[in-house]
C-alpha cells in the first residue's frame, strides 16, 4: 500500500517536472530546486524584513498604525517590501512541503539519507511559527484573532502554571513590553532556522543553496509583480472587546486555526503532535535492509581523492595510512576511508576511481574502493555476458540506473542492458572496454538530468565524458559511438526511441568502432589518460 502511494506520487511529480522542462528548461525547472528556492525565499523574507523593521514601531499603540502607514502612505517602497515579505514567506513554505513530499514519494529519505530527513522537521516547524508570529505582529483582527486561539492552544497543556489567555481579555493587558517580546522571538528565531538551515546540509556535498540566476531573477520578478497587482493589506485594528466577524487567513500559516474553532484543543494538539511524530519516524518505518557499503583495498588505493570529490554525501576522506593499510605500493600514500554511517551504496565512488578498469592483466578486476555486493568485478563479468549476446547487425551495450527507465524491459535484438544503483557508478574504462569487444555503440541512461536520485551521478557521467571531469574517457572513442539520454522510470517510450535512433545512426558509420589496442595498454594509461 506504501509502495503504491509513493509510486503514485512520484508518477505526479515527473509529470510535473515533464511539464516545466518544457516551459523552463531543465536548467531552470523549479521542481528541481525546490530547497535550493526555499533557501532563496528566506533571503528574500530576511532583507525585506529588516527594512520593514526600520519603519514598525514596537508599541501596542502603534504598531498597527505604522504598518498601515508602510501600506498606504509609503506603497511605493514599504508596502513593496511588506507584500514581498509576506509572499515571499508563501512560497518558502510551499517550496519545503513540496521539497519534503518530493522526498517521501521518491523514497530519497531512508538509509542514510535520514539526517536531512530528521533536521528538515524542526525547520518546519520553525517556519509556521516565525509566520505566526509575524502575523500576530500586525495587531490587527487576524492578529488578534491567532493572539486569542493561540494562548488558549497553549493552556491546554498542563506545564502551563498561568493561563495566557488571560494576556488578551482586555486592550490594556496587552503591554508594550509582551510586544516587544514577540518583536525579539520574530527576529531569534530566523537566527535558529538559518543554523538549521546549514545543518540540514552538511551530510551533502556540492549543495546547492543558491538557485540558477535565470530562475532567481524570474522567482524574484514574480513575487514583485504579485505584490504590486495584490499588495499585502491588514484587517481592522485590534480590538480586544469585540470578536472579529470575518477574517481573510492566510492558508499557507494558519490553516490549523480553523479547526481549533471546531475541535478541542486537545484533540488539535494530538494531530499536531502525532503529525511531527510520524514525520520523525517515517525513515525507519518499516524498518530497510542496509546495503553493503563501499569498501576500500588498500593494495590498489593510491590516495588520488578522486572518490572523495565525488561523493554526493561526503561519506569519504582521506586518511593517513595505518598500520593494517601501510603495505604495498602505496604504502607511502594517504587512503581513502569510508564513513559507513553517511554511505547510501550508490556506488558513485567505484566509478571515480582510476583503478576501476576492465583493462587489468589477471582474471580478477581489483580497484580501490569497491561496492562489495555489486563490484567491478561483477560488472566486468556482466558487460562480457551481455556482448556475447549481441546478436543483430548492429550491437549497442546500455548502461542504465536502477532509478531511471527499467532497462530490462527495453527487448531489442541488437540491443543488450546493464543496470548499475546508478549510472556515475561506471567507469569510463568500461565504455571502451564494450567498444573494443564488440559494441558498435555505447548508450547511457539514468534519471533525467537535475533528479538523479543520487544527486550528481548524471552530472559526473557527462563531465567525463566530455573530458572535463577525472575519470577522463579516452579521447580517442569516436563520440559518435556514444550516446546519452537522461530518462525518468516514466520514460520508457522515449527511452526506446532514441535507442533505435541511435542504432538507426551507427548503421551509417564505419564497422571498426576503435582499434583494438588493448593488448598494448596498460590500466595506468587507460584510467588516466
Amino acid at each position: 500500500m506504501l509502495k503504491l502511494f509513493q509510486e503514485t506520487g512520484h508518477r505526479a511529480f515527473l509529470l510535473a517536472d515533464r511539464l516545466a522542462n518544457a516551459i523552463f528548461g531543465t536548467k531552470l525547472n523549479p521542481f528541481y530546486y525546490l530547497g535550493t528556492l526555499a533557501f532563496f525565499f528566506f533571503y528574500i523574507v530576511l532583507i525585506s524584513g529588516i527594512y520593514i523593521y526600520i519603519f514598525y514601531d514596537t508599541s501596542v499603540v502603534d504598531a498597527y498604525t505604522s504598518v498601515e502607514y508602510m501600506t498606504h502612505e509609503q506603497w511605493y517602497l514599504a508596502g513593496v517590501m511588506r507584500s514581498l515579505h509576506r509572499y515571499a514567506s508563501d512560497a518558502m513554505i510551499a517550496t519545503m512541503v513540496l521539497h519534503l513530499l518530493r522526498g517521501f514519494f521518491s523514497n530519497r529519505y531512508r538509509g542514510a539519507r535520514w539526517y536531512s530527513w530528521t533536521t528538515g522537521i524542526p525547520m518546519l516547524v520553525l517556519v509556521f511559527a516565525i509566520g505566526i508570529v509575524g502575523y500576530w505582529l500586525v495587531w490587527d483582527k487576524l492578529g488578534q484573532y491567532i493572539a486569542v486561539r493561540t494562548s488558549e492552544w497553549i493552556d491546554w497543556l498542563p506545564i502551563i502554571a498561568e493561563p495566557t489567555a488571560r494576556n488578551f481579555l482586555t486592550n490594556t493587558s496587552v503591554t508594550d513590553l509582551f510586544f516587544r517580546l514577540l518583536v525579539v522571538v520574530h527576529i531569534g528565531l530566523p537566527l535558529m532556522l538559518l543554523g538549521l538551515m546549514l545543518l540540514h546540509v552538511t551530510r551533502l556535498n556540492y549543495a546547492r543553496i543558491n538557485p540558477p540566476a535565470g530562475l532567481a531573477v524570474g522567482s524574484t520578478v514574480a513575487l514583485l509583480v504579485l505584490s504590486l497587482v495584490k499588495p499585502a493589506v491588514s484587517h481592522e485594528a485590534a480590538d480586544l472587546s469585540s470578536l472579529p466577524t470575518q477574517l481573510n487567513l492566510d492558508w499557507f500559516y494558519l490553516f490549523i486555526y480553523p479547526l481549533m474553532d471546531r475541535w478541542s484543543m486537545g484533540e488539535v494538539w494530538v494531530l499536531v503532535a502525532g503529525g511531527l511524530l510520524l514525520l520523525a519516524l517515517i525513515p525507519w518505518l518499516p524498518p530497510k535492509r542496509r546495503e553493503p557499503v563501499a569498501k576500500v583495498y588498500p593494495d590498489d588505493c593510491s590516495g588520488c581523492n578522486l572518490c572523495v570529490v565525488d561523493c554526493p554525501y561526503e561519506a569519504i576522506r582521506l586518511e593517513r595510512r595505518t598500520a593494517a593499510t601501510a603495505g604495498g605500493r602505496y604504502a607511502h600514500l594517504p587512503i581513502a576511508d569510508v564513513e559507513e554511517s553517511k554511505c547510501v551504496s550508490c556506488g558513485i565512488c567505484t566509478g571515480s576511481c582510476p583503478s576501476s578498469t576492465p583493462f587489468r592483466q589477471g582474471d580478477e578486476v581489483h580497484t580501490g574502493i569497491d561496492m562489495p555486493h555489486r563490484s567491478i568485478q561483477d560488472l566486468h563479468a556482466a558487460t562480457r555476458e551481455a556482448l556475447t549476446k549481441l546478436t543483430g547487425p548492429i550491437k549497442v551495450l546500455v548502461y542504465g540506473c536502477d532509478h531511471g527507465v527499467e532497462v530490462s524491459r527495453v527487448m531489442q535484438a541488437e540491443v543488450a542492458m546493464i543496470s548499475l544503483p546508478c549510472t556515475g557508478a561506471l567507469p569510463p574504462s568500461f565504455i571502451v572496454y564494450a567498444l573494443r569487444n564488440g559494441a558498435d555503440g555505447v548508450f547511457l541512461t539514468g534519471c533525467r538530468n537535475g533528479d538523479c536520485f543520487h544527486r550528481l551521478g548524471n552530472d559526473w557521467v557527462d563531465l567525463r565524458i566530455e573530458h572535463r571531469r577525472k575519470p577522463y574517457l579516452k579521447r580517442s572513442v569516436p563520440p559518435e559511438r556514444v550516446k546519452r539520454y537522461w530518462a525518468a522510470a516514466t520514460d520508457h517510450k522515449q527511452l526506446v526511441g532514441e535507442i533505435e535512433s541511435f542504432c538507426q545512426s551507427l548503421r551509417s558509420l564505419p564497422q571498426a568502432a576503435v582499434k583494438t589496442e588493448a593488448q598494448d595498454t596498460t590500466a595506468s594509461r587507460e584510467t588516466r589518460e
